[in-house]
């Protein structure tokens, strides 16, 4: 299996394959937990006026996300797992909920153009995602691996050690979670959620993105105009 690792919309640009986006801190998080509690779909889009827009078409849908990792005004959610938490099963089940997010929403946005197939991935459906991916083995298509990282703009630890782990459950590369998580706690940035220094982003977020394999369940993305519709497939 032939894997290939990039990192940002910079990597996002002309990625072929199956591609899967990763977004450990937060998005991807958040929508597995989302689709953990019973939501049917989810869409993932570039502005937080196109999010919006699914809620003028569709009032029952619920809008989420972030932009500089602070909640829009107007958005029914920000990009935070303890908020998701928080509502629980009873908020979530079988709504659909439109996200935008500025790292892994822009990814998911910027492949869908190039990419044979969209998966979008965190630690939490790591080991579904590879189960995914070695089914569709014997189309030999490549599988790029694309960290979305800190805004979309510069390679993040947790989404590059994300993708170190899926690459070993891949093809057997030699991985370390104990070491993986330790790395991100020395991340300055998450370093300073753990001391409660950073409000938009709490501690809870943190100890939460890490927690791997937690769903049986991949996200398979689809394009649909601007926007890719993200569904949850069980492997």
């Amino acid at each position: 299996m032939r894997v290939e690792r990039r990192s940002t919309l910079t990597g996002a640009h002309g990625a072929e394959g199956i591609v899967v986006v990763i977004d450990v801190l937060r998005a991807f998080t958040c929508a597995a937990m989302m689709f953990g509690y019973g939501i049917e779909e989810l869409a993932l889009v570039a502005t937080p006026e196109e999010a919006l827009e699914y809620r003028r078409r569709d009032s029952s849908c619920l809008v989420a996300g972030e932009v500089k990792g602070r909640k829009v005004d107007g958005f029914d959610l920000g990009n935070s797992p303890r908020e998701i938490m928080e509502k629980g099963e009873r908020y979530f089940s079988h709504r659909k909920v439109a996200v935008r997010s500025s790292s892994g929403a822009q990814g998911a946005v910027a492949v869908s153009g190039t990419a044979q197939e969209i998966i979008v991935a965190s630690y939490m459906t790591a080991a579904a995602v590879a189960r995914y991916i070695r089914r569709k083995e014997k189309n030999q298509l490549p599988v790029t691996l694309l960290g979305m990282g800190l805004e979309a703009r510069e390679p993040s630890v947790e989404d590059e050690r994300c993708g170190d782990y899926i690459e070993h459950l891949l093809t057997n590369r030699a991985y370390d979670h104990v070491a993986a998580v330790w790395e991100c706690l020395q991340d300055p940035l998450i370093a300073k959620s753990l001391r409660g220094e950073r409000p938009h982003l709490p501690k809870e977020d943190v100890i939460l993105c890490l927690q791997r394999d937690v769903f049986d369940f991949a996200m398979i993305g689809k394009p649909a105009g601007n926007s890719v519709i993200v569904k949850a497939i069980r492997i």
